[in-house]
């Protein structure tokens, strides 16, 4: 299968969890790319995907901006049914990534895997907890998804 991990990052931690989630992916024995959202041009491009994790941090209690708009294009693409994940930085609150996965799971229709949405806080995303947490997550997931 074959799975998307975009994200957003304004410190570089959000980064880091994409990688090490799509390393994850990898691990499960599926095909992964992180990347971050501006480069991600062509959103017809998503139905090449089984699957797409978004990532974002938490940024005054919400996702960042540039996410936002860019969900309203990525409605119209017909995510219905493919796999979904959320995830994301935060340093106090965290609620970029429940918010993304709500708007896939509730508006998209996307297979969310019963995960739920995966935070974690900045001080943690540079340790080796946090690394094998990302991996974990992304194995976890690509295993859920089967093959």
């Amino acid at each position: 299968m074959k799975f998307l991990v975009l994200y957003v990052s304004r410190t570089g931690k959000t980064r880091k969890m994409a990688e090490w989630i799509a390393e994850g992916l990898r691990f499960a024995g599926h095909e992964a790319e992180a990347m971050p959202l501006p480069k991600f041009k062509d959103i017809e491009a998503l139905a090449g995907y089984d699957g797409v994790l978004l990532g974002s941090p938490t940024y005054h209690k919400d996702m960042l901006p540039v996410f936002k708009n860019w969900l309203f294009k990525a409605a119209r693409v017909g995510l219905e049914g493919k796999f979904g994940g959320a995830f994301g930085s935060h340093t106090h609150s965290g609620e970029a990534p429940t918010v993304l996965h709500e708007t896939m799971e509730h508006v998209f229709k996307m297979n969310m895997l019963d995960l739920g949405p995966f935070k974690m806080e900045e001080r943690v995303v540079d340790t080796d907890e946090g690394m094998r947490a990302c991996q974990q997550f992304g194995r976890s997931f690509g295993e859920r998804a089967g093959g």
